[in-house]
């Protein structure tokens, strides 16, 4: 199997030659493919290592940006001082570490014990000790207009939409922030859902455009506890996803007042919390 890296759509995708198993004959073709790219990035903050995430190499500012706001060690776009990709001693290149400066008179306060944690492309908050840690930061979602259904029942279908690296290559989550107005502002795909919500999320803050208190994060799984964190964390006051919602997630959406949704195909979604962010009374059967 040969495999070449290129760019498509802002995000890395690989090229590779493959065997393709016809049956029930059993016989190999050969079959040429793409598939999502997952690289390593080490953040840095003023030199010293903070996190390493897998991540697909794209669009890295974002993520760490947003990576950074959900963590707590930044509030807003005025704490960030600059970002850059940097080489590290003993290593082939500058694309995989990434160094963040703190704006002047800003101090990132980073808990000595989390210093060089690796979360993997699946891990939102890997090396977190409880999840009260993260909830104490949190603020109830903001006030809002009320959402028509067809509006949320339409995002997730808006969501596949802009995803060209998902239709290449069949390994890739999406992650989105729709307004009612506006519909989809920002949409970004890599390996790791949580990934794709940082650099979503991250998008908007180096924007300076949040909170979004008319804000819907869309996301193409499932709905954990940490995607919820998330969308708190940047000033959000929805979240929908394509699949289901873990009972944490419920409880904590609950908790902040936040609309839930989950298993958004088609013409129907589930309601999980924040009914009453939707436009007329739901309606039971």
């Amino acid at each position: 199997m040969t495999v070449s890296a290129r760019v498509a759509s802002g995000v890395q995708v690989a090229a590779v030659d493959a065997w393709r198993a016809v049956l029930p004959s059993g016989a190999l073709q050969s079959h040429p493919d793409e598939l999502a790219v997952e690289e390593p990035l080490e953040i840095l903050v003023a030199g010293d290592p903070l996190a390493v995430t897998m991540r697909t190499p794209g669009y890295d500012h974002e993520l760490v940006a947003g990576f950074l706001l959900a963590e707590g060690l930044i509030r807003s776009r005025a704490d960030l001082g600059g970002m850059h990709h940097c080489a590290r001693p003993g290593t082939e290149g500058a694309h995989n570490t990434i160094d963040v400066l703190p704006a002047p008179g800003t101090v990132l306060e980073i808990d000595a014990t989390r210093r060089g944690t690796l979360t993997t492309s699946a891990c939102g908050m890997c090396g977190r000790k409880l999840i009260d840690d993260l909830l104490t930061r949190l603020r109830p979602a903001p006030p809002s207009l009320p959402f028509s259904q067809a509006f949320i029942g339409g995002l997730a279908a808006e969501l596949a939409k802009q995803q060209p690296s998902f239709q290449r290559t069949g390994g890739l989550h999406a992650a989105g922030v729709a307004t009612s107005d506006a519909g989809l502002s920002v949409v970004r795909e890599d390996v790791g859902r949580h990934n794709a919500v940082d650099k979503a999320i991250g998008r908007l803050l180096l924007d300076d455009r949040l909170p979004m208190p008319s804000a819907v994060l869309v996301v193409s799984g499932r709905v954990s506890f940490e995607i919820v964190q998330k969308a708190l964390a940047a000033g959000l006051c929805a979240v929908v996803g394509v699949s289901a919602p873990s009972s944490l997630a419920v409880s904590t959406a609950t908790r902040f007042g936040l609309l839930l949704c989950g298993f958004a195909r088609g013409a129907a979604f589930n309601v999980y919390a924040g009914a009453e962010r939707l436009a007329g009374s739901p309606k039971r059967s």
